[in-house]
């Protein structure tokens, strides 16, 4: 027998708890039990965002969001700027790209942070920008943005929003919505939610509302005006994910018994001994200065085979991780700690990781990168 153990950046392990309440028998949506539901988890998803607005639940992956804010807060020929560190940054130009709005794409160096400072200057130069697009967490590289300084840059521009994208972010790090400033922030349920992917969250500032009223892309099935109507009755316009919410019921719920500042000083504490194992082994860190706390992205140290390395890992050990994507497919492995994790599971897939190195004949002291992590976590 081998047990297994899920160590991804989404899907990320669902805690039992919420495993048997979405097994329960299916009830339907046009009913007062469901409205119930519906209710406390709007109420909760504002304590998770932070904020005094409407957290509208989508029944999509978290890409469906990030489009929702493109399509409802834009019109043909705005002009905007995204701000591409990695793959999931890149989307941001693409989907905005692809209804044809004026993308501005300022590109970041793979496994570095945006320069705060010329997000600024590209606002400063005279040309008027409807948006800014950023991720927080991005879950491709392992990077961590700055996007309180973002967001106090932006809200200096009364025509511009800032749109982020927290799906790795939130639940994991400090986001106070309405604190920041921050527009619009958006994220799927599969990450820290701990969830099966099928849900998406988006909630927009008083500024970003008033940016919808004016918006003329095509919208249909992501028409947050429509929603925010149904929503706000605890509906939904269109047949909701019921199980999925169910599920997120009983994970608010966990989260606001272990209550936000501890919640993230647990992945904080989490990600900071997994980057003292990866430093013990000799191993390099892909993000050191700005790394996010739901994961951990290392290169690939010389003379491995980085797509055999996660292979391995799973395959003989029982512990999944991810291997790099793009132009870093090969040459880093990303490990999580978002979500139901906790101390074991860390030690867990780093002692996996030492015996897979120690297998592909790399070479390793056996619990040299466990005891740095126990030192952290003990």
């Amino acid at each position: 027998m081998k047990k297994t153990y899920l160590m991804t950046p989404g899907p990320t392990p669902i805690p039992p708890s919420v495993l048997l309440s979405m097994a329960q028998p299916i009830i339907h949506h046009r009913t007062e039990e469901f409205e119930q539901v519906f209710a406390e988890v709007r109420q909760g998803l504002k304590y998770l965002f932070q904020t005094e607005a409407d957290v509208l639940s989508i029944c999509s992956s978290g890409t469906g969001a990030m489009e929702a804010a493109v399509v409802n807060l834009l019109s043909p020929g705005d002009r905007v700027i995204t701000v591409n560190g990695g793959k999931f940054g890149q989307r941001w130009t693409q989907i905005c790209q692809s209804y044809g709005v004026s993308v501005d794409e300022l590109f970041v160096k793979r496994g570095q942070p945006v320069d705060p400072d010329v997000v600024a200057s590209r606002l400063a130069n005279g040309d008027r920008y409807s948006a800014v697009f950023t991720t927080f967490s991005e879950t491709s590289t392992g990077v961590a943005h700055d996007i309180g300084a973002l967001a106090k840059i932006v809200s200096a521009y009364p025509e511009t929003v800032l749109v982020v994208d927290a799906i790795t972010a939130l639940g994991v790090i400090d986001i106070p919505m309405d604190d920041w400033r921050i527009d619009v922030l958006v994220t799927g349920s599969q990450k820290a939610l701990m969830l099966p992917p099928g849900l998406a969250f988006i909630a927009l500032s008083d500024k970003a509302w008033g940016k919808v009223e004016n918006s003329r892309l095509p919208k249909y099935y992501f028409d947050l005006k429509k929603e925010l109507k149904m929503q706000q009755k605890n509906q939904s316009a269109y047949t909701p994910a019921i199980s999925l919410l169910i599920g997120l019921r009983e994970v608010l719920k966990m989260i606001r018994e272990e209550r936000l500042e501890c919640l993230f000083l647990r992945h904080k504490t989490l990600a900071k001994a997994l980057r003292e194992a990866i430093c013990a082994l000799g191993l390099d860190l892909f993000a050191p200065t700005s790394p996010s706390d739901a994961l951990t992205a290392v290169k690939v140290p010389d003379g491995i085979d980085g797509k055999k390395l996660v292979k391995h890992m799973s395959q003989k050990y029982g512990v999944t991780i991810a291997g790099g994507q793009d132009e870093l497919k090969g040459n880093i492995f990303r490990i999580a700690h978002l979500g139901y994790l906790g101390h074991f599971d860390l030690i867990t897939a780093v002692s996996a990781l030492e015996m897979t190195l120690r297998d592909l004949g790399h070479p390793v002291t056996l619990g040299k990168g466990v005891a740095a992590a126990q030192d952290i976590l003990g």
